[in-house]
């Protein structure tokens, strides 16, 4: 969706999995359902094993540069994929969700 500078693989491998996603989409309908899921800034300090594991030390603006209004959680990328692993999302395939508290969106990054 973005990119900064020297970040081509990691670009290349987003692109991959977006193309991948609608492609197998193509080939498994209607038995498979195929989506992925692009997280954003999502805090994950907490989850990390017990000798890695730190709280995180977020600032107001870190908080504030999200028209969310706060860095992710695991949590909401765990909603997304249980929403798209429900009968209310049968008739969804072939898409990308971008979960990211609407920083994409956003035109300019606090430093």
């Amino acid at each position: 969706m973005q990119s900064e500078p020297d970040t081509e693989a990691y670009a290349a491998s987003k692109g991959g999995i977006v193309a991948l996603t609608h492609a197998l989409a193509m080939s498994l309908g209607p038995a498979v359902r195929v989506n992925a899921i692009s997280p954003g800034w999502i805090e994950v300090g907490e989850w990390q094993k017990p000798s890695r594991r730190q709280t995180a030390k977020l600032s107001v603006e870190d908080h504030a540069q999200h028209p969310a209004g706060r860095v992710g959680e695991p949590r909401d990328i765990a909603s997304m994929a249980a929403f798209l692993l429900s009968d209310e999302a049968g008739f969804i395939t072939g898409q990308n969700f971008v979960v990211d508290g609407g920083m994409t969106r956003k035109m300019i990054y606090a430093e």
